[in-house]
């Protein structure tokens, strides 16, 4: 009760100063209301006995100014609003009734009171100066047009932030915020304590302004007490993120929980807590080994400067904290001006200063953090006031019987707020939509102390470094992330260009031989079958060997479009030109098989068999048909598992490749290697029984028959099975798969098409002349 009868001493006290300055001269007065809470019972009447002193400078120093300003005399009429909307409003509806008019209003230092009179400013044509930092929730001029503020609110250090990680590319962070159990009722019992009432409105501002750029929110986490359990989220350890990443490109089904996790790995953390807690936080990122050349922290405050490590007891010595710390930026809000030149009240900031603490240890009140802008904020409503009613008196002089409304007035006063610029204690004044332009101090920690390297400005959106007092713990800025180098494996152009003239040899070859069989076939040994399984034989080598050529392509060498055309003509030449070869071996083999294993009066039923080749030819076109159609292959990019991580550079190394495939490449594939299988291994079977006959000179010896059937079984098989393995590896693939395809038809080629060592007359035995007998016949 004494120290609120105290308050209301000083406060009747500085209403007096007004009328005994009219005494001494004529002045003018100019009511102007001031919302303060002083008898809230919550505290609230220190911050009222607190901006007293500043507030009592501002009037005796706009006395001492000439005229107009000399003119004129701000009477302050006194509103208590208790931190109570209601009662405020009551309050100032009994004030505008009673009178005299009042056009403009100071104070609002209470958030729930200042949000509602906001409002309701346009229809009260009332204009309110706070010198309170405003809320987020009060950036729309569309709602309350008629809200100044002298103080600047959270969002220019939350601009900062973002202008700051926009100059250095920063495009994925994580914000890490204080979220102190209580820290509503403290804002509403204290509200005066800047930093801690801008914690509740901080991270979000940022949010809203992080939505409007690229930058992307990685991980958000908040801390009551322990900190150190919220950081560990924000980290991921360079092995177990290899090891997850492995795991993300292996499994399908749950896969975004894993990357969930994947996303926290922030490297460029931005803070926002009280300086209470700087020591705490930076002692668990010193545990957590969240700092050096990797990481970059950020801390946003309203605050002055704090770097003051240590000073708190923690499980940290000083040198860790340091070392912690070392590189880390701090925004702030400048809260007075740098320059020594007096200002529009001819003070400087510092006489000012001196002036306001002799004024506080004088009365024995406290130091008010408000108290620079609640003298800046009198300035800002005498000026306005005394530059509307200059104009209307001249406009009364200029044109008589003529009256200004009093809409019209509140439009004047609007105007000349919005247009006020001057230099006040607390730096240039003005206001840009409605907020007070303000400067933000950009500070990097070094050594055991804050270098100011920088500055952004919100009236030009700039911000301005001192580049050679920046100095950061690596080569350079940290990295917002692992950086993944993509590594293209291909084919590469040598290894193409001599497989390919193997393969274009083989072709040449196989033509060769195939122009020589259809029109020569009867000099050939295989004469004693039909030419044209000779024939069918040679197109389906010259097939498969075309094939090769239509591998080992990629992007670098041919279009998109021109590589899918390529993937359906080498799928279709390579599994044609192997049916077609095959049937024709398959179907020598069966007929020499059924020559030593059948009777003689059955062996007229071998002519059917000359239908073999053209159904398994069939069922392999009809099969590719409807591969075409229902699921034809598209050029895909493989992405591989992560193979290397480069400490040092903070680079993980991820491998890819590109190849044909479709959506359901391993039901297509299972269908074809289905019924090529059996008929493999039914020819192995033939082969097998018939690798020890022999049919005499017009026949090819059904030993070398056997080894071609045992080579297209052995060299499909490996085919198969190593491109599958070797999918991974298109360089290998690639080697592999046009090796054995070439190697099968050149051993078939010289095996079947080449010399053959002729038997003597006097070698031959009644079965192979039997066997000739047979061969006549067909």
């Amino acid at each position: 009760m004494a120290r609120f009868g105290r308050v209301q001493e000083v406060l009747k006290l500085l209403l007096m100063v007004g009328p005994v300055l009219v005494l001494a001269g004529v002045r003018h007065p100019l009511p102007v209301l001031w919302m303060m809470p002083v008898n809230s019972g919550m505290g609230m009447e220190n911050l009222t006995a607190r901006v007293v002193p500043a507030i009592r400078m501002a009037l005796q120093d706009l006395e001492r100014q000439a005229a107009p300003l000399g003119n004129y005399e701000v009477r302050l009429q006194l509103l208590d609003s208790q931190c109570d909307p209601a009662k405020a409003l009551k309050a100032l509806f009994d004030t505008l009734w009673a009178g005299p008019r009042y056009l403009l209003m100071l104070g609002g230092v209470c958030p729930p009171v200042t949000a509602l009179i906001a409002r309701s400013l346009p229809a009260l044509s009332l204009l309110q100066v706070s010198f309170v930092a405003p809320s987020p929730d009060l950036s729309n001029r569309k709602w309350h047009r008629h809200l100044f503020s002298t103080a600047p609110s959270v969002r220019p250090a939350n601009m900062a932030v973002v202008k700051l990680l926009q100059r250095y590319r920063w495009r994925r962070i994580g914000v890490f915020t204080q979220d102190r159990p209580g820290l509503t009722e403290l804002v509403l019992k204290e509200p005066f304590q800047l930093q801690e009432m801008n914690l509740l409105q901080m991270r979000k501002d940022l949010i809203r302004q992080l939505l409007k750029t690229d930058i992307q929110l990685a991980a958000s986490e908040s801390f009551s007490e322990d900190p150190c359990s919220s950081l560990k989220k924000l980290k991921v350890d360079p092995e177990d993120l290899q090891i997850k990443k492995v795991l993300l490109h292996q499994v399908t089904v749950g896969s975004g929980f894993i990357e969930a996790v994947l996303d926290e790995d922030v490297r460029i953390i931005i803070g926002q807590f009280e300086d209470g807690s700087l020591t705490e936080v930076f002692c668990c990122a010193y545990r957590l080994n969240l700092f050096g050349p990797r990481y970059q922290w950020i801390l946003a405050a309203e605050g002055p400067s704090g770097w003051r490590l240590g000073w708190q007891p923690s499980g940290c010595s000083v040198n860790s904290l340091l070392m912690a710390a070392e590189g880390s930026f701090r925004v702030q809000i400048k809260q007075f001006s740098s320059t020594n030149s007096p200002g529009v009240s001819g003070r400087t900031p510092q006489n000012y200063l001196e002036s306001y603490l002799k004024h506080v240890i004088q009365e024995g009140s406290e130091v008010s953090p408000l108290h620079a802008f609640a003298y800046d904020a009198v300035w800002v409503a005498a000026r306005a006031l005394v530059q509307v009613t200059e104009a209307v008196k001249l406009r009364g002089k200029s044109l008589r019987n003529v009256t200004v409304s009093e809409e019209e007035e509140v439009k004047m006063l609007l105007e000349a707020v919005k247009n006020t610029q001057f230099e006040g204690v607390t730096g240039p004044v003005s206001f840009r939509n409605g907020e007070r332009t303000a400067v933000v101090e950009l500070i990097q920690f070094q050594g055991d102390s804050g270098v100011l390297v920088g500055e952004f400005n919100t009236s030009n959106q700039q911000v301005r470094l001192i580049t050679q007092l920046l100095k950061f713990k690596g080569p350079g800025p940290a990295k917002d992330q692992t950086l993944v180098h993509l590594q293209h494996r291909q084919v590469s152009l040598i290894l193409y260009t001599l497989i390919s003239s193997v393969a274009t040899g083989t072709i040449f070859i196989t033509l060769i031989i195939l122009c020589i069989v259809i029109i020569s076939h009867r000099r050939w040994p295989l004469r004693s079958g039909s030419s044209s399984q000779d024939e069918l034989l040679l197109l389906g080598l010259l097939l498969s060997s075309s094939s090769v050529l239509f591998s080992g392509l990629d992007r670098t060498s041919l279009p998109d479009r021109t590589l899918e055309v390529l993937c359906s003509v080498r799928l279709w030449t390579l599994s044609v030109g192997h049916t077609t070869g095959f049937a024709a071996l398959f179907t020598r083999t069966w007929r020499v098989y059924s020559l030593c294993s059948i009777e003689k009066k059955h062996r007229t039923r071998l002519q059917e068999t000359g239908c073999v080749p053209l159904w398994i030819l069939l069922l392999d076109v009809f099969i590719l048909t409807f591969w075409q159609i229902l699921d034809p292959l598209r050029w895909v990019v493989l992405q591989h598992s992560l193979e290397e991580y480069l400490d040092d550079q903070d680079i993980i190394i991820r491998s890819y490749s590109e190849q044909c495939s479709s959506t359901n490449m391993d039901l297509w594939l299972t269908a074809v290697y289905g019924y090529k299988a059996p008929l493999l291994g039914l020819g192995c079977f033939l082969a097998w029984n018939i690798r020890t006959a022999d049919l005499g000179p017009p026949a090819v010896s059904c030993a070398l028959l056997a080894i071609s059937m045992f080579s297209v079984t052995v060299f499909s098989m490996s085919g198969a099975s190593g491109s599958l393995l070797t999918s991974s590896e298109p360089s290998v693939q690639f080697c592999l798969c046009s090796v054995l395809i070439l190697s099968c038809n050149l051993l078939i080629l010289i095996g079947l098409f080449g010399p053959q060592k002729p038997l003597s007359p006097e070698k031959l035995t009644p079965p192979l002349r039997l066997t000739s007998d047979f061969f006549s016949a067909q």
